[in-house]
């Protein structure tokens, strides 16, 4: 009697039929198979060892990719106007490693909270080279900030009151700068941050500073948006702010000595609701610096060349920036469509809100795509990473490559329900460093009291 080993058997997976329109294109796409995107790599250092060495999920940033970002966004711009510096958004991704490559490469530091300014003079930047924004500035740090030499960029008429109390107690002439909002021809304009212009109400600030005799108004700054998409609002800004610095020398006889333009330089990523790619729907930096260029030569006096300072942080960072995730577990939802479940996600995602990220598996992956969710680990309805990708059957264990990543989820990711994970820098020598390490249990209850009275009894 012969014997054989028995065939293992695969488990059942009900047929899906999912109708497409042909010829035309759709949400998730033109086509029902899934254009294999496979990634084994980061800067030569291969996904495998990442996870292996780091653990999943895993924050991955690219030294390479930042140094070179950098110094082609500082060439569009130097090339154009010869006294441009760059100002390093530190609101977007402060972590010391990642500030610091931006310091070796020229920028100072633009800051919005006294925790962000003492995480840059932590870092060894001087005051001088910090240029402090944001609706609130305790008196304590208003005082410091001004004993260092910090550009200080006034939001409020109360922030007014607050300096000149300062200016009196140290018994000197603060030098400051004030915050406009302008229309530069975008809408929604942002109205929220320092003066308007329009309106008259920066000229009736510009006025209570003169007449307050313990301020000097030396420069003018103005954030008009995030992710925008349209370089002529630049141009229109520049012009706005120089016309408006000329109306004071004539007016008030104020001398402006920089102009601050913020940042709000969109990456190369592509928004939800969006089919345009980002290489089309994204204008270069070229194009933002060609602009900005054509406003100052048209606004500007022959002869005058003021400092033009950028405080671009998304633009620059984004890219160089990957979420390592695992494929946890898999299963099929009421409306029939399949949903994979990450071990990271809106936690650590802060940006999936409106961002389609590129999706890139470490394998090939066979089979027919269908329209699928990427969920998270979240005991949350609304955690979805993705809610319609063409995927084809992905087994438990592959990872996800999530891109571009690298702004504002690692200042924004929340410490929610999983601990958050390590974050690696891959140098230009392809060597993976860790930057911040993965979270556990100390570093919840590191600031945390338990009173005795409310202690339980420990097992003996």
């Amino acid at each position: 009697m012969s014997t054989s080993t028995p065939k293992s058997k695969s488990n059942y997976v009900k047929p899906l039929i999912t109708k497409l329109q042909g010829g035309m294109i759709n949400k998730f796409g033109a086509t029902p198979y899934y254009a294999r995107k496979v990634r084994t790599n980061i800067d030569g250092v291969s996904i495998e060892s990442l996870t292996k060495n780091f653990g999943s999920p895993l924050f991955v940033f690219s030294e390479t990719h930042i140094r070179h970002t950098i110094r082609q966004a500082k060439e569009a711009f130097s090339t154009r106007y010869p006294n441009v510096t760059f100002a390093w958004s530190y609101k977007t991704n402060y972590l010391d490693a990642i500030n610091a490559i931006f310091h070796q490469e020229g920028s100072i530091a633009e800051v919005v909270s006294e925790m962000e300014y003492d995480k840059a003079r932590h870092l060894g930047v001087p005051g001088s080279d910090i240029i402090f924004n944001g609706p609130h500035k305790s008196i304590a740090a208003l005082k410091k900030a001004a004993q260092e030499g910090a550009k200080i960029h006034i939001d409020h008429f109360d922030e007014i009151d607050d300096l000149e109390k300062v200016a009196e107690e140290l018994d000197r002439k603060i030098p400051v700068a004030i915050r406009l909002s302008l229309d530069a021809g975008i809408h929604p304009q942002w109205s929220r941050f320092g003066f308007n212009l329009e309106s008259g109400q920066a000229m009736d600030a510009a006025r209570r500073i003169t007449m307050g005799g313990h301020l000097q108004l030396i420069g003018l700054h103005c954030h008009i948006g995030t992710f925008v998409l349209e370089p002529d609002a630049y141009k229109t800004q520049i012009e706005k702010m120089i016309h408006f610095g000329y109306r004071l020398e004539e007016t008030l006889d104020i001398h402006i000595d920089y102009f601050d333009i913020g940042g709000g330089l969109p990456s190369r990523s592509q928004l939800k609701d969006t089919y345009m790619p980002p290489d089309i729907s994204v204008p270069a930096m070229d194009t933002y610096a060609e602009k900005i260029s054509e406003g100052l030569n048209n606004a500007l006096r022959p002869g005058d060349y003021p400092k033009l300072y950028i405080e671009s942080g998304r633009a620059l960072i984004d890219e160089a920036g990957y979420l390592i995730t695992t494929n946890i577990a898999s299963k099929r939802l009421p409306d029939g469509r399949k949903s994979y479940i990450l071990d990271a996600g809106v936690n650590l995602l802060f940006t999936a809100n409106w961002y389609k990220f590129n999706i890139e598996t470490d394998r090939e992956l066979a089979g027919l795509g269908e329209p699928s969710l990427l969920n998270g680990p979240l005991c949350m309805n609304i955690d979805i990473i993705d809610e319609g990708t063409m995927l084809p059957p992905m087994p438990r264990g592959t990872r996800v490559i999530l891109s571009p990543v690298g702004a504002y989820n690692v200042t924004q990711w929340m410490q929610f329900i999983e601990y958050r994970p390590a974050v690696v820098l891959i140098t230009e020598e392809s060597k993976p460093l860790v930057i911040r390490e993965g979270e556990d249990l100390s570093d919840l209850l590191h600031r945390e009291h338990l009173p005795d009275h409310l202690k339980l009894n420990q097992p003996s």
